[in-house]
């Protein structure tokens, strides 16, 4: 239970500022590492006991054994997903002219440059996530910008800037278990039939996002698709 709890604080803890998110990491590994360590200890105890308790024993060291794979399951989910995707942090749906930050270049306590990381960060984007790219609304750019601060906040992002004219929208999303902050920049461009959008999801630290980006991209675009105009 002591590793579960370990596992839970990890991202916690980051998030409440008790510690630097790869102090988080650590905790994460290192619970795992206890669990299993737990794990065995009990087993062996019970498996050596002769007495009438070794039932009893039998079925604790089943039920540690089934705590002990819920909290080495979160580190090894973590690390399988980070194996399967581009060790990137900054994603777009338009990879040859990504969308700039405005409102947000001074990003507080950002590691990540707002600059795009350019052709190599452009292919393994491509080869991660194929079906990436923009979509087009039926609607005026002005309608559109106003859709897509509307999904955004939604979505429980922190609006930091709508550009109706340049047809741009900014904005910040945490995540909820350690409290990443990543910034989001929508552009909105006339098109034939109506408008373009194109998103860029920007995580302030870490040299892999694990996915996320991507996957916040997705769920905007597919908000955004089937938003009520």
């Amino acid at each position: 239970m002591v590793a579960l709890l370990a596992i839970v604080l990890a991202g916690l803890g980051s998030r409440w500022g008790w510690w630097h998110f790869r102090t988080g990491f650590l905790i994460l590994r290192w619970g795992a590492y206890a669990a299993l360590a737990a794990v065995a200890l009990v087993v062996l105890a019970a498996v050596l006991r002769r007495d009438p308790g070794r039932r009893r024993a039998l079925l604790t060291a089943a039920v540690l054994s089934l705590t002990a794979l819920m909290v080495v399951a979160v580190p090894w989910n973590m690390r399988r997903a980070a194996q399967s995707v581009p060790p990137i942090h900054d994603v777009t749906t338009d990879t040859d002219a990504p969308p700039e930050f405005v409102a947000l270049r001074e990003r507080p306590g950002a590691r990540n440059p707002v600059e795009y990381g350019g052709p190599e960060v452009a292919a393994q984007q491509k080869a991660g996530y194929p079906d990436l790219g923009p979509v087009v609304l039926s609607v005026p750019p002005a309608a559109a910008v106003a859709r897509a601060a509307a999904v955004a906040r939604d979505l429980g992002w922190t609006i930091a800037a709508v550009d109706t004219a340049a047809g741009r929208v900014e904005a910040t999303d945490r995540t909820r278990w350690f409290g990443f902050y990543d910034d989001v920049v929508i552009r909105v461009t006339p098109a034939a039939g109506g408008s373009r959008v194109d998103v860029r999801s920007l995580s302030r630290v870490g040299g892999s996002d694990v996915g996320a980006n991507a996957a916040r991209i997705r769920r905007f675009l597919q908000r955004l698709i089937t938003a009520v105009p």
